[in-house]
C-alpha cells in the first residue's frame, strides 16, 4: 500500500523492452536480416523479422515475466 507497485511495474516493463530490442538485434545480425536482404527480397524480410520477434517475446516472458 506504500505506491510502489506502479513504478516497480514500469521499471520491469521498461527492462523487458530493451531486452526484447537488444535479442531481436542480436538475432537480425546473426541471421542475416539486414536492410540490404530487405532490399532484395522484402517478403522473406518481413518474415523473418516476424519470427525473430516472436522468438525474442517468448525468451523475454519466459526468464522476466514467467520465472
Amino acid at each position: 500500500m506504500t505506491g510502489k507497485l506502479n513504478d516497480y511495474l514500469a521499471d520491469i516493463d521498461r527492462q523487458a523492452e530493451d531486452m526484447l530490442f537488444r535479442l531481436m538485434e542480436e538475432m537480425a545480425e546473426s541471421e542475416g536480416t539486414t536492410e540490404q536482404f530487405k532490399a532484395e527480397n522484402q517478403m522473406e524480410w518481413v518474415q523473418r523479422c516476424n519470427n525473430i520477434h516472436n522468438r525474442a517475446e517468448e525468451i523475454v516472458l519466459h526468464e522476466m515475466i514467467y520465472s
